[in-house]
């Protein structure tokens, strides 16, 4: 398993470092809770909050920020290892890069990006890519089996 905590601290510097993203948010005042859980609980979380009765690779929960509190708790991020591994491993990608781009992709959703339509879509997985080709990591979107994430 690769080293999460560093995972996670690249990954959110380099998304809130973008200025095409949220320029106003500094790492510094940024909280973010991250859960590492298996796809059964996953798949619980999935059906209470989305209505959907199927594990999923990563979901976001956006935080209640408070006017007056000194740090921006941005909201929570689930990853389902099982699913990330399996689909990494199908995909042929490194496990670190495809955590790496969950955490991302996790991260805009806390920041109020989606995918709901088309349009916003194609902006999301642009600020991803971007983001990503930042830590050096190739464009999940073009590599074999097209890495989506599910949420």
């Amino acid at each position: 398993m690769p080293d999460l905590e560093a995972l996670i601290l690249v990954a959110v510097k380099a998304t809130l470092s973008c200025r095409a993203v949220n320029p106003a948010i500094a790492f510094e005042d940024t909280e973010i809770s991250l859960l590492l859980t298996d796809d059964t609980h996953m798949r619980q979380l999935n059906a209470q909050f989305r209505g959907e009765d199927r594990p999923t690779n990563v979901l976001a929960f956006p935080g209640a920020n408070e006017v007056d509190h000194p740090v921006r708790a941005l909201g929570d991020i689930v990853l389902a290892y099982e699913s990330v591994d399996t689909e990494a491993i199908a995909q042929d990608k490194k496990i670190a890069d495809h955590f790496t781009h969950l955490i991302v992709h996790g991260l805009l959703h806390l920041l109020g990006y989606d995918h709901q339509c088309d349009q916003d879509a194609e902006g999301m997985e642009t600020l991803e890519v971007q983001i990503l080709a930042a830590l050096g990591i190739t464009d999940p979107y073009t590599s074999a089996g097209r890495s989506v994430a599910d949420d």
